[in-house]
């Protein structure tokens, strides 16, 4: 699904005429056009399903690595910053940072494909929980491994800027799948790296 930037051209115009602004006055006269090429770039994440994001990304290396189900051998990429905007209020979730951590079984993901995942799957309407487990799904399908944890550092803009006012509140999500949910090893392997 392509976005449609003629659509959304003609709602912000008629959204800055409910504010009571005149949308051909000099300062507002692009700003339509401007606010339809920054969803395209913002939101290139809707115009993909998760699959084709692995897809996209499952660049890999196939090594002579010992990786097999009894290893714990994990790989962590910590502290990838993205945006992305709440699908209430179409508002800015800020200073996110995701770190992806995964335990290979037959192949070796690129790194900069780990970053490549988290920027897509933030680039959608999204809740911060959802972030998570779409990373989730998509890591488990590029790197071909059930063994995934996501965890997610971020600043909700609907919380800090408007409502409650609490600009210093800040979330935190978690994200397990396979052995990162089940081994108690594992678990505390994941927290000394996150620590380190």
């Amino acid at each position: 699904m392509a976005i449609d930037k003629d659509a959304i051209r003609e709602h912000v115009r008629g959204i800055l005429a409910a504010l009571g602004d005149d949308p051909d006055r000099e300062g507002l006269k692009e700003t339509p056009d401007r606010v339809a090429r920054m969803y395209e770039e913002v939101f290139e994440g809707m115009n993909y399903t998760n699959h084709e994001i692995a897809m996209m990304f499952n660049k890999s290396f196939k090594d002579d690595l010992c990786v097999g189900s009894d290893k714990k051998d994990i790989v962590l990429v910590r502290d990838i910053p993205i945006f992305s905007y709440c699908e209430h209020h179409i508002a800015l979730m800020y200073d996110m940072s995701v770190s992806v951590a995964y335990i290979p079984k037959e192949k070796v993901l690129g790194l900069s494909k780990i970053a490549r995942i988290c920027d897509m799957a933030s680039k959608r309407l999204q809740l911060q929980e959802r972030i998570g487990s779409d990373i989730a799904e998509i890591m488990c399908e590029a790197a071909e491994t059930d063994d995934v944890a996501v965890i997610i550092h971020g600043t909700h803009s609907c919380m800090s800027a408007r409502g409650i006012k609490k600009e210093a509140a800040s979330t935190v999500t978690t994200t397990f799948r396979g052995r990162f949910e089940t081994d108690a090893t594992i678990q505390s392997q994941l927290a000394m790296m996150l620590h380190a």
